[in-house]
């Protein structure tokens, strides 16, 4: 912090000073160095009185002339670059990373000062958003005041003309966006200038500048192989390696790592990755030359406007407002993990067959800077190639797929064809179902118990039928695939509903009554009863039943009857069944099964009665 109170000043503080102040009347005539010894303690008094007037008056300056344009975006970038209207006096503290923020083209400049030669310096530059040109020059430091001036202040007109900055000698420059750091083991004492520029679009940076490089150590230091290698590769997975950082258990340091995987290339420091993942990218874009700029006017921050009315008091018109500074949607395919001090990490949930990106980060948890390691790619493995599966005309195929996974099923019919008729018959959980012809899509559903779908034919097509598992579990059905008349099908035909119906009123103690549709198509009908506890759900009962089993699965004690059923009427295809012989206050799953002409059978939707425990 910068104190006004002379008498408690170093020397070298107070000349850091006036190399940030305009040169005064007082400094005009140089004294010999012996002199100073006559200078009376008044006269050393009106010296501090005239500098902190004009310190102060310099830093009102800098401050008004950093003030954000309210009209003229174009007489905002003149100031701003005006060496004699804009004197940034920015102070680097020694050993500690400040944050800050470039506008593009606009050169911003920093200063800290060394009071003693053969000092250590190191500088250190972290660009985020974007390549930074960097140059660290150095001043020698003023000569001490002449006591023979006035004392009194300059007019302020005339100490913005003769704000200058002397061009130093240049110690480094570079050009790039890597992190770089001037390092210097020993240096001589003056004003060190650090200024930083951004030619490509308004960015972000960090700066860290110290004296005792040696004793601070900020960043994490890399290990002798700093690389990041890949000991495993899948198809959704991608297992990494590196080194530790000798920071964490020589030095006692508290040290952690964050792994960043993305789809578009590495990152060389972790503000570059988080500023690719932060969605307040339009948070500092300027106003358009002509546009109003209210402190109220939060919209053109990103931010979403209160209904406390301040809008409609200053007349926001937040639509356009919204459109002209809509902040990017956050980067869905970069991702930051932070994983402690484990060095070996897998990243799970890729995608197959995708190159990948991944960067390592040493965080140091108490200063929060980071170190990063030497990146690696990686492509993931192919999806492994499915056999496709060759359907019979007219033939039941039996199908299992494993969880989340799929299986492609293809059907060429040898003769020309009007239509496709499609079975699927899903035994456990539902199934998603993709049908193209010749390439073109036809349908896309999901599947659970029995569907069939008619499809429109065409001369020598071919159809691709991909199955893909549920993400529950395995999943196992049947297909059919025919060009042939219903009557001639294996599958049973069915009704749009297959539920069971149960009378509540005509439930008894012993007894309970039931319905079900028909088709019109002679078929055969066995219905099943089995005794189960009260508390059996229809979770369980889905868990359970295998929807493919047939009547051949079910013991003869749980059989009802089975008999033929018909009707030419759709409207009164519907049968009713009284299921005799149970007993009072018990729980019985009831199924009915339609049997084809081949033999196949399919389970209506399974029904739950309980008879009266009273009657």
């Amino acid at each position: 912090m910068i104190k006004l109170a002379c008498t408690l000043q170093p020397r070298g503080l107070r000349d850091f000073y006036k190399a940030l102040l305009p040169k005064s009347g007082f400094e005009s005539k140089k004294r010999h160095p012996s002199d100073n010894l006559a200078v009376s303690h008044s006269e050393r008094m009106r010296q501090c009185k005239g500098w902190s007037v004009m310190l102060l008056a310099l830093f009102g300056l800098g401050a008004l002339a950093q003030k954000l344009p309210t009209r003229d975006e174009g007489l905002f970038q003149m100031q701003i670059r005006d060496k004699s209207l804009f004197h940034d006096s920015s102070v680097i503290p020694d050993g500690a990373e400040i944050s800050g923020y470039l506008f593009r083209d606009t050169p911003k400049r920093y200063y800290f000062v060394v009071e003693e030669d053969n000092t250590p310096l190191s500088v250190t530059v972290t660009p985020c958003d974007a390549p930074l040109e960097w140059k660290l020059i150095l001043q020698e430091l003023p000569e001490e005041a002449s006591g023979e001036g006035s004392g009194e202040p300059e007019p302020l007109d005339q100490q913005k003309q003769q704000v200058t900055v002397d061009d130093g000698t240049e110690l480094f420059t570079y050009k790039g966006n890597d992190v770089e750091a001037y390092v210097a083991t020993s240096t001589p004492s003056g004003l060190y200038q650090l200024e930083l520029l951004s030619t490509e679009k308004d960015s972000n940076f960090k700066v860290y500048a110290t004296t005792t490089p040696e004793s601070d150590q900020p960043y994490p230091e890399l290990p002798y192989d700093p690389r990041v290698d890949v000991t495993a590769l899948g198809r959704t997975t991608v297992t990494l390696a590196w080194k530790p950082t000798p920071t964490g258990f020589l030095m006692g340091q508290p040290v952690q790592y964050c792994v960043v995987i993305n789809k578009e290339h590495n990152f060389k420091s972790m503000c570059a990755a988080e500023a690719k993942m932060s969605v307040d990218d339009a948070f500092m874009l300027a106003p358009k030359p002509g546009r109003d700029f209210s402190p109220f006017d939060f919209a053109h921050f990103g931010f979403v406007p209160s209904d406390n009315g301040y809008g409609k008091d200053r007349g926001l018109t937040s639509n356009k407002i919204s459109r002209a500074y809509t902040a990017k949607p956050k980067a869905s395919d970069i991702q930051k993990v932070c994983i402690g001090n484990k060095n070996i990490f897998t990243v799970s949930d890729l995608k197959p067959d995708t190159q990948y990106y991944f960067d390592v980060f040493a965080v140091n948890s108490a200063s929060n800077t980071s170190t990063a390691y030497v990146g690696t790619f990686a492509r993931t493995k192919e999806e492994a190639r499915q056999k496709t599966v060759e359907l019979k005309d007219g033939k039941v195929s039996d199908v299992f797929i494993k969880r989340k996974g799929s299986k492609f099923l293809r059907f060429a019919p040898v003769s020309s064809h009007q239509r496709v008729t499609l079975f699927v018959h899903t035994c456990l959980d539902a199934v998603q179902v993709q049908v193209r012809r010749d390439g073109k899509l036809l349908l896309s559903q999901n599947v659970e118990g029995v569907r069939q779908f008619q499809l429109r034919g065409k001369p020598k097509a071919k159809y691709l039928i991909r199955l893909r598992g549920s993400r529950k579990g395995a999943s196992t059905l049947k297909v059919l695939a025919t060009t042939r008349p219903s009557s001639k099908q294996p599958f049973p035909s069915l009704p749009e509903d297959t539920r069971i119906k149960a009378f509540d009123k005509l439930r008894t103690c012993s007894s309970a009554t039931v319905a079900w549709l028909g088709t019109q198509d002679r078929n055969k009908y066995c219905i099943y009863r089995k005794e189960v506890a009260d508390n059996y759900g229809e979770e369980q009962r889905r868990r359970e039943q295998n929807q493919c089993a047939g009547p051949e699965t079910r013991r003869k004690s749980e059989k009802v009857l089975c008999k033929y059923f018909h009707s030419p009427n759709l409207q009164k295809a519907v049968t009713t069944e009284t299921i005799t012989g149970l007993e009072p206050g018990k729980t019985y799953l009831l199924d009915v099964y339609v049997v084809g002409h081949s033999g196949h059978s399919v389970k209506y939707q399974s029904k739950l009665v309980k008879t009266r425990k009273y009657c």
